[in-house]
């Protein structure tokens, strides 16, 4: 129950902009200004007791506290490394930054491409920081994760060997911006050497708040020099890589000096006049700052000089700085893949164009909101689901076919950071569907397994595969689009968040069943009660003519007992007491004559639709059985509580017997019954005071 109210809490706190980057949550609770001042009065330079000088913040296993790797490795203020160490200087550069001895290129070539926007580096990087005016040996850095801005604190202490930095750091030296942002991504990923191995994507994805696609270029679409000249006209950040064949090839640098596994930054594409042709061109960066391209168009090409005097000055730059210019068609040759990460509205200025851009995050429970892929037909239809009306189509269609451009990214969540857990990646994916008209405009409407029985996907992504994001580009006609997230497998639990980026405004939303009850009222009169039944009733009742929970339980224990077609230990006195409770009328605590015939006639639905829906014939019900039987005994019931029920009523084997299925539905009968009454206006809403609410959850 607390884990329930810990999300309501958090669900409210975000309504009211928590969250959002000009009010970012304080990671660990830990406050930048209070923690400062406190520094400060105290005359003392800040340890961070959340992120030790410790070998445990650095890794777990290659750089774990055992390792021969973590020997001589000791922490070290950037005042004890530079006699004039300096946070920023001057401007942040592409240049700033070189790798050391971790495997987080990919996170370095983020890094430098976050350096090509200046209002996204100092929403990540806050500027008024400094080794000079208020120096407490605590810095701060905000990082986007899963819908939300988060406020990083760390001390300045570095891990260094042999008296120099140890990963990453600034090409003059006594810059120390790039090595600080290291650590604090470092802490919010639980150490350095979760870093290791990753995608750049991940690094633009948590630098901006964006949402990136991945381009396999041995099959590039083939209107991608577009899509590149569109990503940066719209601010993106790109980044683009060599795949590898060998753990040998790793890194290993090519006859083109080229670096094989490396991650690249893709800053720049242009185009030049060429011996009477129009060349297409793109300039890529390696964040090692050296080892450039040596083929056509490089820094020293002969191909400069059959270009117009101004197009050469406004390009070249003969520096080995690792920022080199290489034709288009090279580049699809020589690179394995493009990554873009395109910016959310509230990162870019008006000098860019802008996606829209629509959000929702949800989670995948065993047997109730994981329902695998369309391979699993019987329990795909129990994901979550979501809805996508395109209205508008795009001002500039490729090959003059209209069609409303979006992307859709499907990322699952807190994996990285739980590596030092043993807990890895799930294979996910999605599948989009066009929803017929009849369908349209409905949001609370949770599609079921007919549907997708009888229809195909209009678009999925390409592939499942166990990456932190799936995200694919797609161009589909005016209408309306059902989105199902997934795993691959059914049964796998998990926490996801879902983007839709629509080059026009598309409206977006979670579709659910709506929450209701259409029970019908069993209406019993004493003169319509059997002589038979009568007799039986004052044999069990006993001399004051009525039922008592204890006897209650006695009564339908004896009944269930001798039956060998359902699975059941007995009805507890939990059970009994929320029966009583449901149907007693004049509040003694007992049934009568007529509510004990009510609630048998009750029973024996319940004993009809329980047997029904066993389809297996196991004799206790499955999770995905009692979905059903749920909504047929006339519960319309979301996602959410769906896995409340699980979670209540279900065994370890999540197979649910007689007594808890008959509990669960006593108990949603005796909610909405309890919410009416007291709901005198109708509004959905109603108001109790503290004791009230003690009173009424204590039943």
């Amino acid at each position: 129950m607390s884990g329930i109210a810990s999300k309501l809490a958090h669900n409210r706190e975000r309504s009211h902009g928590v969250g959002t980057n000009s009010h970012a949550v304080k990671y660990l609770n830990q406050d930048y200004e209070a923690l400062r001042d406190c520094c400060l009065e105290r005359g003392r330079l800040f340890e961070d007791d959340c992120f030790e000088a410790l070998p445990s913040s650095l890794g777990f296993n290659e750089l774990g506290p055992d390792s021969y790797k973590v020997r001589g490795i000791t922490w070290k203020r950037p005042t004890e490394l530079s006699s004039n160490p300096k946070f920023i200087f001057e401007n942040a550069t592409r240049t700033d930054i070189c790798q050391g001895a971790l495997g987080d290129c990919w996170l370095l070539a983020a890094i430098a491409s976050l350096t090509l926007n200046k209002q996204v580096l100092t929403r990540v990087v806050p500027h008024d920081q400094s080794f000079d005016k208020n120096y407490a040996g605590i810095f701060h850095f905000e990082f986007w994760q899963f819908g939300e801005w988060v406020d990083v604190v760390v001390d300045d202490r570095l891990p260094t060997k042999d008296g120099k930095l140890l990963f990453v750091h600034s090409e003059e030296g006594s810059e120390f911006w790039s090595a600080l942002l290291e650590k604090a991504y470092a802490k919010l990923n639980g150490c350095y050497e979760a870093l290791s191995g990753g995608s750049t994507i991940e690094g633009f994805e948590d630098f901006t708040g964006g949402i990136s696609e991945r381009h396999d270029l041995t099959k590039a679409d083939p209107h991608l020099f577009k899509i590149i000249k569109k990503a940066l006209e719209r601010g993106s950040l790109l980044g683009c890589s060599i795949d590898i064949t060998s753990a040998s090839d790793s890194e290993a640098v090519t006859y083109r000096k080229l670096v094989k596994g490396h991650a690249y930054s893709l800053t720049g594409a242009d185009q030049v006049e060429y011996n009477g042709d129009v060349v297409q061109l793109v300039r890529i960066r390696n964040p090692w700052g050296q080892v450039e391209w040596n083929g056509d168009w490089s820094d020293n090409s002969r191909n400069w000089r059959y270009v117009s005097d101004e197009d050469r000055k406004r390009l070249t730059n003969h520096c080995e700085d690792g920022e080199f210019w290489m034709s288009f068609p090279d580049f699809l040759r020589q690179y394995s893949r493009l990554e873009i990460c395109n910016l959310t509205p509230d990162v870019l200025t008006d000098d860019y164009k802008k996606w829209a851009e629509s959000e929702f995050e949800d989670t995948w429970r065993m047997d109730v909101s994981a329902g695998g892929c369309r391979n699993y037909p019987n329990s795909f239809w129990m994901n979550p689901q979501c809805v996508i009306k395109l209205d508008e189509v795009d001002d500039d269609p490729d090959d003059g076919e209209e069609g409303c451009t979006f992307i859709v990214g499907l990322m699952q969540k807190n994996k990285r950071s739980r590596r030092k857990m043993g807990e890895d990646m799930e294979t996910i994916g999605f599948a989009i569907y066009e929803l017929p008209e009849e369908y349209y405009g409905k949001r609370q409407v949770h599609l079921k397994k007919n549907f997708f029985k009888y229809n195909a996907s209009a678009a999925r992504s390409e592939t499942f595969i166990n990456l932190r994001e799936v995200c694919s580009r797609f161009s589909l006609p005016p209408g309306e689009y059902l989105i199902i997230p997934s795993t691959f497998e059914p049964n796998k639990n998990g926490d996801f968040y879902v983007r839709v980026f629509s080059e026009k405004q598309a409206d977006f939303q979670e579709i659910d069943d709506p929450v209701d009850c259409h029970v019908q009222e069993i209406n019993v009169d004493e003169d319509d009660i059997s002589d038979h039944f009568k007799k039986l009733f004052g044999q069990l009742a006993g001399h004051d003519v009525e039922i008592s929970v204890f006897e209650l339980q006695k009564i339908l224990n004896r009944v269930v007992m001798r039956r060998d077609d359902i699975k059941t230990d007995g009805f507890s006195l939990t059970t009994c007491r929320n029966m009583v409770n449901l149907l007693d009328k004049d509040g003694s605590g007992k049934l009568g004559l007529v509510e004990f015939k009510i609630l048998w006639s009750k029973i024996e639905k319940f004993l009809d639709l329980y047997k029904g829906k066993d389809v297996d014939q196991s004799g206790c019900m499955s999770s995905s059985e009692m979905r059903v039987a749920v909504d047929e005994a006339g519960f319309s019931l979301n996602n959410p509580l769906h896995q409340i029920i699980v979670a209540r009523y279900s065994d370890a084997d999540h197979s649910i017997d007689f007594d808890n299925f008959v509990c669960c539905l006593i108990r949603l009968e005796s909610l909405f019954k309890t919410f009416k009454t007291l709901d005198k206006d109708g509004s959905g809403h109603v108001e109790l005071g503290f004791l009230e609410w003690m009173n009424l959850v204590m039943l």
